[in-house]
């Protein structure tokens, strides 16, 4: 495992955990306590932990570092994939439309909307619109834009001016961060311009989202919590309580 790898591994366990000591990241990695403090140290100054005697807890406000598509999608796989089979009960009727976000979580519902599905959908993410291509009832709509070779997502004016055309019954989005004061977030602004054009292009506006999501900050937001009608998530935590989500008119979805 390259050094990036393992930080941006310990990154993700301490964001679960709330907490991790060196003697449990060494051993973990495998790796000396040394090794692990200078890790830390690194994760520190990118504001993503907190150093503290003998380990390391989650920074206050966080800053979401992006990671391409592969590599999202291995994390928390478990969890995203019981997410995305509870969000396909939320699909509208026969018929309806849908925008589905480009993001690792919404590609896992993509691959398994069933093979008899028949919707009129619109995406800006290339691998999404590849699976969709496969279903004979989709009527599929591929957003127009650059690709972002990190999230292979369209984006730009052309996107955003595609989607501001639309109205969908029920759009599905992704998040790196959601918080009470920043609310849904994500790190590139023409990705967030996107996204902030599909929910307010939607009916029904419904977020995909992990527990280890909540309480953080990516650098941009795109919608404030009471935009959002369902957040379909693995868990919630005592950084973003659900009475907070439910005061906010959010329907959540635990699966």
């Amino acid at each position: 495992m390259y050094a990036e790898e393992r930080q941006q591994a310990i990154a993700e366990l301490v964001q679960a955990r709330g907490r991790a000591s060196v003697n449990e990241l060494a051993k973990d990695f495998a790796v000396t306590t040394e090794t692990v403090r200078r890790d830390l140290s690194v994760l520190e100054v990118a504001r993503i932990v907190r150093r503290v005697h003998g380990g390391a807890v989650r920074a206050a406000s966080v800053v979401v570092t992006e990671r391409g598509l592969d590599e999202r999608d291995a994390t928390q796989a478990r969890e995203k994939e019981r997410i995305a089979r509870a969000a396909l009960g939320l699909l509208p009727a026969d018929g309806g439309s849908v925008l589905i976000d480009a993001g690792s979580s919404t590609g896992r519902f993509a691959d398994l909307l069933p093979l008899d599905t028949r919707l009129a959908a619109f995406t800006h993410g290339v691998p999404i619109a590849s699976r969709l291509a496969a279903l004979p009832g989709v009527e599929l709509h591929l957003l127009p834009g650059r690709v972002r070779t990190t999230t292979q997502a369209a984006v730009g004016s052309e996107t955003v001016q595609a989607v501001e055309n639309l109205r969908v019954d029920v759009a599905f989005l992704g998040a790196n961060g959601i918080s009470v004061e920043h609310g849904f977030s994500t790190p590139d602004p023409e990705e967030a311009a996107v996204k902030r054009a599909i929910v307010r292009a939607a009916r029904r506006v419904v977020v995909l989202a992990d527990s280890t999501k909540f309480g953080l900050d990516a650098t941009v937001s795109f919608a404030l919590l009471e935009d959002v009608d369902v957040v379909v998530t693995d868990a919630v935590t005592a950084d973003l309580p659900l009475n907070v989500l439910r005061d906010a008119g959010i329907e959540v979805v635990i699966v």
